[in-house]
Formats: structure tokens, sequence, C-alpha cells
């Protein structure tokens, strides 16, 4: 009988505040995104159409709910992640039956994640803590309400799409909500890989979600080459194809995260964290979003100075005059009105 390996010990970040691994593009796109007209008021209906008991009675009913004795070794992950990342609170935990491997963390006011029994049939144990992990910081990056909108605006995205001009406003919404979303996915990986302090396990859920599980037949560095090629295509019609490839998914392709998870720890930001250097929950009130907004601008500058994709310098030049155009008209208006 082989022994048993002893528990790898892993640094707790006390009193670590979400601020840590949240990505500055998910901070900015969730600024800008309260900024859309018509944001309160969509916000507002939706909230009135979400009943929050009634979904968590549906997975009740309809699912598995992890304890101690159902999916205990889930239970268990649940509760050392939360330890690692020092939560406070752990949302319920769900399994449902649903063979494509898939989470989500979804609530108003009390948040809770749900596996699929593929996810959980696809990773082992410490994959499945980064995936636990991952919408663990969901949840505490407060995640969970926005998630919830767009799923509600996806579900009746029908009926918006036969309002001619009514629903225009909520289908903004819908477009900024999924680049919202796309964000985050970012944001939350890092959380992940705080949780789980290893950046190859990481790398392997990535590409085990993206082959199906056939992690024998693939190469990690074959792997992050693709990514490589992906990002650097320079031609504008490979730029143009890439906008309308992602424009309607909720999540970043998977190479992409693995190749924006693996620079963020390059970039020396994630073993910072590890040796303590991080922003705490005592300080979040005097977090300033100005400052968060400036950090977007400043990582959407970097990335397109960095890029050679040639539509990213198109719109980035495309910005700067677009800008001007809209102070010379809001100068207009403001001296004829």
């Amino acid at each position: 009988m082989p022994k048993k390996q002893p528990a790898r010990r892993r640094v707790v970040l006390t009193q670590i505040s979400s601020r840590a691994w949240e990505h500055p593009a998910d901070q900015g796109a969730l600024v800008a995104l309260r900024k859309l007209k018509g944001f309160d008021t969509v916000v507002k209906a939706l909230s009135g159409l979400f009943n929050e008991r009634a979904v968590r009675l549906l997975y009740l009913g309809s699912a598995i709910r992890v304890d101690e004795r159902q999916f205990a070794r889930l239970h268990k992950l649940l509760g050392e992640v939360g330890a690692t990342l020092d939560a406070d609170e752990l949302p319920e935990l769900y399994v449902s039956a649903n063979p494509v491997p898939n989470a989500v963390t979804i609530g108003m006011d009390k948040p809770i994640i749900v596996l699929s029994s593929g996810l959980v049939d696809l990773l082992d144990e410490e994959e499945l803590r980064f995936a636990i992990a991952h919408e663990l910081g969901h949840a505490l990056s407060g995640h969970a309400v926005y998630q919830t909108l767009l799923l509600r605006l996806l579900a009746l995205s029908g009926v918006l799409n036969a309002v001619p001009i009514g629903g225009l406003a909520a289908r903004a919404i819908l477009a900024a909500l999924m680049e919202w979303s796309r964000k985050s996915e970012l944001s939350a990986d890092r959380a992940g890989l705080l949780a789980t302090q290893d950046p190859s396990v990481a790398t392997r859920v990535h590409m085990k979600l993206a082959s199906g599980g056939h992690l024998d037949d693939l190469d990690a560095t074959s792997f992050f080459d693709q990514g490589r090629e992906y990002e650097d295509s320079g031609s504008l019609r490979d730029s143009v194809l890439k906008l309308l490839l992602i424009e309607a998914s909720s999540h970043p392709f998977l190479v992409v995260r693995a190749s924006e998870l693996r620079r963020w720890v390059d970039s020396g930001a994630y073993t910072k964290v590890l040796a303590g250097e991080y922003p705490r929950r005592d300080g979040d009130e005097d977090a300033k979003v100005s400052a968060a907004a400036q950090q977007a601008a400043a990582s959407y500058a970097d990335s397109f100075r960095q890029s050679q994709d040639a539509l990213g310098k198109l719109l980035h030049e495309a910005a700067g005059v677009l800008g001007s155009v809209k102070g010379w008209l809001d100068e207009t208006l403001r001296r004829n009105g």
C-alpha cells in the first residue's frame, strides 16, 4: 500500500483583501459598468426578479449539498482554501449533475458555489482545490451579484432582442457585463493560485479544460506557445476575428487565461503576496474607486504598448481621437445649452 503523502503546508494570507488578486481590468470594467446609463435601473429591476431563496431551494432539491458526509473531500478542500485566504464566511457548495465541466458562483446577498459533476470527475484533488478557490475568489470579490445579473440578462436576451428601442440600454449593459465577466475570470484565477500556491496546478486545470482531460497527450511549453501565437497574431483581420469570437463569451479563452496567470507570476506580484506584501481588509474602506480606475487604465495602456495586435494599436489611437471629439462636443453643448 503506497505511503500517504504528508499534507503540504501553505502560507495563510491573514486578513488578505480581495484587492490583492483583483486584476486591474476587472476593477476598471466594473467602474465603467457602473457609469453606464440605465445600469442602476436594470440592477433594481433584475434584483426584483431574482428570488435568491428559490435558487437555493432549487439546488437543495435537485443537486447535492457538500458537507462532512456528502462529497467530504470537497468540503475539506473548501475549508482549506477558506483558511488559506482567511475568509470570514464560506459559501454553501453544491455539486450538480452535468457532464460538462463547469462551475458558477451566484447570489445577491449569500452567494453559493455550484460545481458540475463533469468538473469533479475531470480534476484531481489539487486541481479541484484550484477550481474551488477560483469560485471562492469570485464570492470574496463580490462578483456573484454581477454574475447573477449577467445570467438573468442572458435568460432574457431573446426578449430584449425583440425590443427595438427599449432594450438597447439593457443590451449595452449585457455587453458590458460580458466584458467585465471575462476580466473577472482573470481575478478569480489569481485567487485560485494564491490558495493552491502551485502554478503548475493552475496550468494543469487550464490544459485539462481545454483538452477535455487528455493531459498525458499535452505539453506545457507547447500550450503556452499556442497562447503566445494567439495573442501575438498581428493582422487586422485576425484582430477583428478575435473580437467577434469572444464578444458573446463570458470567459476568456483558456490558453489566454493560462498565459495571463503566468505573466502575473513572472511579474513577481504573486511571490510578493506570498511574502506578506498585500493589501489588508481593514484598508478596503480607504481604497479609492478612482485609484482602481487609474490602475485599470494603466493596465490597458500597458497591454496596448506590449501588444503587437494591429487592432489594439488602432483602437488605442482611435480612443485618443474620440476623447478629443467628445471633449469638443461637451464644451460646445455647454456653451450652447
